[in-house]
């Protein structure tokens, strides 16, 4: 009789456990799609499952005549592949990336946090909130922005007022439109997903909603460079154009696409722990970021020159992110991260949805992307070169990575090698002693993309920066050496790094090809 009862007490037990979790997730909506997700993740990395559509929107596996289920808020109809069709699972999911790019990762998926509220505190945030900005006069065309063409019609005005309120920085606002919190989501990833030039919107947020699951707030945040968003944004306008002063240069746009690859490539470092890693600001104006940073910066840069490019996440292994690029009607899958390697490849570079599918799955809302169903060719194997020509050898705009001197009337002429962490012999303290060693390192190097850099005290700096200015630079030590490589074609992109003790390194980006 005892070891019934204790049965039955456990059994007991059991019911007013599960009881109390079907409370929590019916009272949180937003907890059952999260734990939802994280099934998902465990399923792909076990390889376990029989990978049918989950909330996360996946198609099942391997069968092309199964479109994504509906996801709240997305259009039913959705068929972004005018040809018909539609972005399938791989039938192998990916376990592990290959070891040379292993833990070259980092996207983080959107996070919200969701609280509910009685009635009596939702009345009282109507008469505290508005609806911010509304966004009314906004457009988004469907080939550069595919989230927004995802979208349910409703929802696409949530998406006008979550951009207009995230670019005047309001924090708080209703909802101008009924949505639940699962709706919310999806529509908040569309507009991250969409805007890599929002550099300064976090993707997380929070809500607040009622008992009936209905949205009453929606709190954005933002990251610190909000505090000074207009010099911000000019440090981010100096790297970009940088960038596209010379791919404008070139001919067809998978010349500019594979420019946009490689500077991006050389000016920015993978790095986990980078400040703002999930930010197109990370890649380009701090030069270190993870794979999210890496995707938003080269969509950002590719919708500068009018070529279609979206911001695709998934799973590698781990969260991942990379792109999907339009080029003469095609779709291919570019993952800049992965090639960023030493030494740097093109394994990732305009592959397919088969080439892809041992390395890369899409989840979320990038199932609904078009599929990148081209042939398995490559642009680059079918005898289409990259070249650069430019008029003249002539210098792309610099970037600081930390304070350039005099700045905050902090300039000293006193040095310290040892808090600068420099040696004698890495110092060139004349402009001399700066050209030469520019010229020694730049044959050494030879022509491609390549990168180097020199240490100088603070009180050289004003002439280097006169001798970029003017162009003097150039005779000072690029004339002889493209003379003696036998090399043309010549740009530049230099990045100032303060080291502290009185002392700068200047990071030296630079293309050049070899004369024909």
């Amino acid at each position: 009789m005892k070891i019934i009862k204790k049965l039955l007490l456990f059994i007991a037990f059991l019911l007013i456990v599960s009881c109390f979790g079907i409370l929590v997730c019916a009272l949180n909506p937003n907890l059952t799609a999260s734990l939802a997700e994280k099934v998902q993740q465990l399923q792909l990395a076990s390889g376990e499952g029989d990978n049918n559509t989950s909330d996360t929107g996946v198609p099942e596996t391997g069968n092309s005549s199964n479109k994504p289920k509906e996801q709240p808020g997305i259009r039913p109809d959705l068929n972004l592949d005018k040809t018909g069709s539609h972005y399938v699972m791989p039938d192998k999911n990916p376990v592990e990336p290959p070891q040379e790019v292993s833990g070259r990762a980092g996207y983080i998926p959107v996070e919200e946090e969701a609280e509910q509220i009685p009635q009596e505190e939702a009345e009282n945030l109507s008469n505290i909130l508005s609806n911010g900005s509304l966004g009314e006069e906004l457009s988004f065309a469907e080939e550069y922005y595919p989230y927004y063409a995802m979208l349910e019609e409703d929802m696409k005005l949530l998406y006008k007022q979550i951009y207009a309120n995230a670019s005047e920085l309001t924090t708080s606002f209703t909802p101008t439109v009924s949505v639940d919190v699962n709706r919310l989501k999806n529509v908040f990833e569309a507009v991250c997903n969409d805007h890599p030039e929002l550099f300064w919107l976090e993707t997380g947020y929070s809500c607040k909603y009622l008992k009936n699951g209905s949205c009453v707030e929606i709190t954005l945040q933002y990251n610190d460079t909000a505090d000074r968003l207009e010099a911000s944004k000019e440090e981010l306008s100096i790297c970009v154009e940088s960038i596209l002063e010379n791919a404008r240069m070139l001919g067809s746009n998978y010349e500019k696409e594979r420019y946009v690859h490689d500077a991006l490539r050389i000016l920015t470092e993978y790095d986990g722990s980078a400040d703002k890693n999930q930010s197109a600001y990370s890649a380009l104006v701090e030069g270190k970021s993870v794979c999210a940073g890496y995707a938003r910066a080269f969509q950002y840069l590719l919708q500068q020159l009018g070529i279609p490019c979206y911001y695709c996440t998934g799973y590698s292994g781990e969260n991942h992110a990379w792109n999907i690029v339009k080029l003469d009607g095609v779709y291919r899958n570019v993952d800049v991260t992965w090639d960023d390697t030493d030494p740097y490849t093109y394994d990732y570079f305009n592959k397919t949805d088969e080439e892809f599918s041992g390395t890369h799955v899409r989840t979320g809302l990038s199932v609904y992307l078009p599929a990148c169903t081209g042939d398995s060719e490559s642009i680059a194997d079918r005898g289409e070169e990259m070249t650069v020509s430019t008029p003249q050898p002539t210098p792309m705009s610099w970037v600081s990575r930390g304070k350039l001197p005099g700045e905050d009337g902090d300039s000293t002429d006193k040095t310290d090698k040892t808090e600068a962490g420099v040696t004698e012999n890495e110092i060139t303290d004349t402009l001399e002693k700066y050209y030469a060693d520019c010229k020694s390192k730049l044959k050494t190097a030879g022509t491609g993309y390549i990168q180097f850099s020199n240490v100088i005290p603070e009180s050289l700096w004003s002439s280097i920066e006169r001798a970029y200015s003017d162009g003097s630079y150039v005779k000072g030590y690029v004339e002889d050496a493209l003379k003696e490589m036998k090399a043309e074609n010549f740009a530049i992109q230099l990045q100032v790094q303060r080291l502290g003790g009185g002392y700068y390194r200047i990071y030296h980006n630079i293309y050049t090809d070899a004369a024909e």
